[in-house]
């Protein structure tokens, strides 16, 4: 098994860590942090590392039955000597880390290394960074920490100052669309048009390939955004907008506590009409936690406006396009509505459309703090009124 196969766009960065992990063990930086824009694949560069570091044949496919079977294990999470830390949660807690310390002292039990992977490192509140810093600082001698993050400005300094930094590439319409065809079997124009509109994000990618109710409400979303005319309209796609986010998290949350409830009678033996024995009632019933189930929500109702906010930028993206004559160079990301963008490129100044796109990221800021999402929308969109 080649564990770097299935990396996209990210050529420069597969050569580098191949080096590493098949260079002198001894001179192996023991704490790196892996940055890249969303949907660049920062956690599955960071499982590949950490399957050539921990395989014989330092994850390339050629090293034997062995080799295979330890890279499995890493990719699918079930190596003992690699924990992953990824949260559901808005932030990571400070026991949490906690724990990741305590296991990051242990000696490997079966490989080189013990390796640690946060997936979300800029999740973490600064107390809870200040507990991490000593180990990022003087890990333990068989220990590697492998720190995902949007960017290394998410980080505090102390910790960027303290790692080696990784920093990935946004892969090309071109690179996802294949890796769509290739995982997802969908049709080569279902695949590119998927490609084009997650501007190269590869979660969202498969998100648009997969699944046409999110598809459908994107297309909403940009006719929405592009209607605009009264604030009566701003309240009522706000409205909307928020509405749909919520149902699409509870929806999301219930099929992930339903697989994991599965998982959780596999793994034990049970079948789907099997009763809970006793010993397994405490353990089972976490999974379904109502208040870690609202938790789960909320940052998915967040991980859905944040996507919209995505999609609200890309018409002003596109908007700022046509107005300097790039299209040629550079491409529309929503071709579908090219004549209501055109047209609204005529009505804006240049300020104007950068102004727009300023009012999203202003909105972005907003949406991490705790603050009412239906009246930051609404005055989003009332912002984006021509």
């Amino acid at each position: 098994m080649n564990v770097w196969s299935s990396l996209v766009g990210q050529d420069r960065v597969v050569g580098q860590l191949k080096a590493v992990a098949s260079g002198d063990p001894k001179a192996i930086a023991q704490s790196w942090l892996i940055c890249g824009p969303a949907g660049s694949g920062r956690s599955n560069v960071a499982r590949a590392f950490a399957a050539a570091l921990e395989s014989p044949d330092h994850g390339l496919g050629d090293g034997g039955e062995e080799s295979e079977r330890v890279s499995a294990q890493v990719l699918a999470g079930t190596h003992p000597d690699v924990t992953s830390l990824a949260t559901d949660k808005i932030t990571i807690g400070i026991d949490e880390v906690r724990d990741l310390i305590e296991k990051s002292e242990q000696t490997p039990s079966i490989s080189p290394w013990r390796i640690i992977i946060i997936e979300d490192v800029d999740r973490m509140q600064e107390r809870t960074t200040n507990v991490l810093l000593k180990e990022i600082e003087e890990p333990s001698p068989h220990t590697i920490w492998l720190l995902c993050a949007p960017s290394a400005q998410d980080v505090l300094p102390t910790i960027r100052s303290r790692t080696r930094v990784v920093e990935l590439a946004v892969p090309d319409q071109q690179a996802v669309a294949r890796f769509l065809e290739t995982t997802t079997g969908v049709e080569p124009k279902v695949a590119a048009r998927a490609s084009r509109l997650s501007e190269g994000h590869i979660g969202v990618a498969r998100l648009y390939a997969k699944d046409e109710r999110a598809m459908s409400d994107r297309d909403e979303l940009v006719v929405g955004v592009l209607g605009l005319a009264r604030a009566s309209d701003a309240v009522l796609l706000a409205g909307n907008l928020i509405d749909g986010a919520k149902a699409q998290a509870e929806l999301d949350v219930e099929r992930k506590v339903r697989s994991e409830q599965e998982r959780f009678r596999r793994i034990n033996g049970l079948g789907s009409d099997e009763r809970i024995p006793t010993a397994l009632r405490s353990a089972y019933n976490q999974i379904g936690k109502k208040a870690d189930i609202k938790r789960r929500a909320t940052r998915r109702s967040r991980d859905v406006l944040d996507r919209a906010l995505n999609t609200i930028s890309s018409v002003y993206r596109d908007v700022a396009v046509l107005q300097n004559n790039a299209e040629d160079s550079v491409g529309l990301v929503n071709l579908e509505n090219r004549a209501a963008i055109t047209d609204l490129s005529v009505r804006l100044t240049r300020q104007g459309a950068v102004d727009r796109l300023e009012a999203v990221n202003t909105a972005r800021r907003r949406l991490t703090g705790n603050g009412n999402q239906l009246l930051l929308f609404e005055a989003l969109f009332c912002a984006l009124l021509v």
